[in-house]
């Protein structure tokens, strides 16, 4: 493929950085698929409570990833994207024994602060490295190596999950030590010294919250976000409880979506690249609305495997669009702080959509989830298309269009 070609000729970091991003995310999704799901059997309580445990993950999500944006930007990346995962392979091995609500609580706040660490380090590193021109392509290689990894990691996980819930906790920390050890031997800091030195950001995230063109689409890029999050924290719960789907069978829901990343990603970015972005970030929301309204319409599994397979088509445009576009708004010297505030967009979905959808599920009917959150991403296909309406000003170009 052409695509393959051209990317014969990136740096060597990048390749690494591919590397540890499908190791990351295999080993992650042997968790996070399922935590709602360990959560509600554990604590036996109302999907309310546990969608407000979620909440709490966001709430130090969003935190942690204010600090550690500026952090990044000033010392590098290195060394934060270390300190991460070591950080978070001690909480899991915490959350393995964890059987009491304040349990989880303390431990799902220090899950949210430490896992987003390394997704933000090695999306700045990328753009660090990276031309403006080449960057949906990389970014869409980074995605086929995480969904790669996600393609098997969610079955795998559903399998242990029927043996034993401490398993797969065990080995995601294991792995997450090891690829820390492969960081600090192979990976070299690409904040370059004499820009640090001489283009030393100067305050926190003001020039960022003033910064219009990225705040009208981060705002409405939560949208899309919030209906994501209750599919993939709610989901596992709404197919067991309601259509007797276990654990294995859902996994391979989240097989189908990793699936087609891996073999569609190339091909769907070649034919969005050549438009501007706004409109083919409408164009995905689309399809996530019509895939979360075949979610309230299905019973079955075949049927649940059509809808992901649609709400996919949507995460294959937007996903490396939304990326480069964030990456080409950003200054060379706030990258990683920009990348943190785009990561809090999913930090927010996973903190309000689960809760929108326990609450809808509790006081309305489990079916009302998906509708809820086919009302989320109508208004991001609203927000979108009007935002591609508006005149262009001097960065016009860079949020219109991302190569």
């Amino acid at each position: 493929m052409d695509i393959f070609r051209q990317s014969l000729h990136y740096p060597r970091a990048f390749w690494l950085l591919l590397v540890g991003f499908f190791i990351n995310r295999a080993s992650a999704a042997l968790i996070w698929p399922f935590l709602t799901l360990v959560m509600r059997q554990r604590l036996d309580a109302p999907l309310t409570t546990i969608t407000l445990l979620i909440s709490i993950q966001a709430v130090a999500g969003l935190l942690s990833t204010s600090v550690v944006g500026v952090l990044m930007d000033r010392f590098g990346r290195k060394r934060a994207m270390i300190v991460g995962l070591v950080g978070s392979a001690g909480v899991l091995v915490l959350m393995a024994a964890a059987d009491a609500l304040w349990q989880w609580a303390v431990l799902i706040a220090l899950y949210g602060a430490l896992v987003p660490v390394f997704s933000v380090g090695s999306n700045a590193m990328v753009a660090d490295i990276m031309p403006p021109d080449e960057r949906v392509n990389a970014y869409a290689l980074m995605r086929m190596a995480a969904n790669l990894g996600i393609a098997f990691g969610p079955a795998v996980g559903g399998f242990l999950l029927t043996q034993s819930y401490t398993l797969s906790y065990f080995i995601t920390a294991v792995v997450n030590i090891v690829l820390a050890a492969l960081i600090v031997v192979f990976l070299t800091e690409t904040l370059a010294q004499a820009r640090a030195a001489e283009d030393r950001p100067r305050g926190g995230y003001g020039v960022l919250l003033h910064d219009r063109a990225f705040m009208s689409f981060w705002s409405v890029f939560c949208l899309l976000e919030l209906a994501a999050a209750m599919v993939f924290m709610l989901l596992s719960v709404y197919t067991k409880e309601n259509y007797a789907i276990p654990e294995s069978q859902y996994g391979w829901l989240l097989t189908i979506n990793a699936s087609m990343v891996v073999l569609l990603q190339f091909a769907v970015t070649r034919v969005t690249a050549r438009y501007r972005a706004l409109p083919v970030l409408a164009v995905g929301a689309a399809f996530y609305t019509a895939g979360l309204t075949g979610f309230a319409v299905s019973t079955g599994f075949f049927g649940f495997a059509a809808s992901m397979a649609i709400m996919t088509v949507g995460e294959l445009i937007v996903s490396p669009t939304a990326t480069a576009l964030v990456a080409n708004l950003a200054p060379a010297d706030q990258r990683a702080r920009y990348m943190g505030v785009f990561a809090l967009a999913w930090t927010v979905g996973s903190g309000l959509g689960p809760v929108a959808g326990g609450f809808l599920n509790d006081h309305f009917a489990p079916v009302a989830i998906w509708y809820g959150g086919a009302v989320f991403a109508v208004g991001a296909v609203a927000g979108f298309t009007l935002l591609a309406r508006r005149p262009e000003d001097r960065r016009g170009a860079a949020i219109m269009k991302v190569s």
